[in-house]
């Protein structure tokens, strides 16, 4: 089961299933359909970890990704494309069941996530689903609700999605290089990537700090320290932490949406 669930890559869908659930207060949305809006979310990621690592196996054998359990033989390609059919039907009903508006929403999401797998990743687009995806998040939330999604909300969704998928390559550069993968991050190159991550990743945090209405004082403050904190760490380090630390910002950008809301 763990190995199932780490080529699910557990980390970032929990991460994005976590956003989801935190917009939904901000977003006035009841019980019952915060727990929709989770659940579909999930799925949904589950199907974007899984379907990547299916798309990716022979790539990551060829490098020798022991992380990886389809390409190490730890799990079966059988396997895995059953649960990621499955997990795909389930978004599709939870997804509908959100209405017409976010449900089409949220497939939209899921389809950017699938198309990042299925070849942009390699292309000077790389950016355009995690901008799609991250942005249409809060639109998904809120159209699950009573009210439209604000503007800047999607603006800085659209902002943190580049920015994390900025950092989250950082890990992988040399083995992307290694099989032909040249996505936008591969041809900022090494230097200029991680500057580039984190300019993003503050920009962001700007349009939730200008745009976010009835945000405390006190909350900015410390918004603005956290944000500073993990950006200059986003810089120093390198591999998953600048991952982790993109993750982070976005998780202290979400909590000031939620002070806001």
């Amino acid at each position: 089961m763990s190995a199932l669930l780490g080529s699910a890559h557990l980390g970032p869908t929990l991460a994005v299933t976590a956003l989801a659930g935190l917009l939904t207060v901000p977003a006035g949305l009841d019980g019952p359909r915060a727990a929709l809006v989770v659940a579909a979310v999930l799925t949904g990621q589950l199907t974007i970890g899984w379907s990547n690592d299916l798309v990716d196996v022979r790539r990551d054998r060829a490098v020798g990704r022991t992380d990886k359990p389809l390409a190490t033989g730890e799990l079966s390609e059988r396997l895995v494309r059953g649960c990621c059919a499955a997990a795909l039907v389930a978004t599709a009903a939870l997804s509908l069941a959100l209405g017409p508006a976010a449900g089409l929403l949220h497939l939209l999401l899921v389809a950017a996530g699938w198309a990042y797998n299925l070849g942009l990743k390699a292309t000077a687009l790389s950016w355009l689903p995690y901008a799609v995806a991250f942005g249409a998040l809060p639109g998904v939330v809120w159209l699950a609700g009573p009210d439209s999604p604000p503007a800047w909300g999607v603006a800085a969704g659209a902002l943190l999605g580049v920015g994390a998928h900025l950092a989250n390559v950082l890990p992988d550069l040399g083995d992307d290089a290694a099989t032909g993968v040249r996505g936008l991050p591969h041809r900022l190159g090494p230097r200029l990537l991680p500057v580039a991550a984190v300019a993003v990743l503050v920009a962001a945090s700007a349009v939730i700090a200008l745009g976010a209405p009835g945000l405390p004082g006190w909350a900015l403050a410390v918004g603005a320290v956290l944000v500073v904190a993990l950006a200059g760490l986003a810089l120093v380090r390198r591999g998953r932490d600048s991952f982790r630390a993109a993750v982070g910002i976005a998780l202290v950008d979400v909590a000031l949406l939620v002070v806001a809301g």
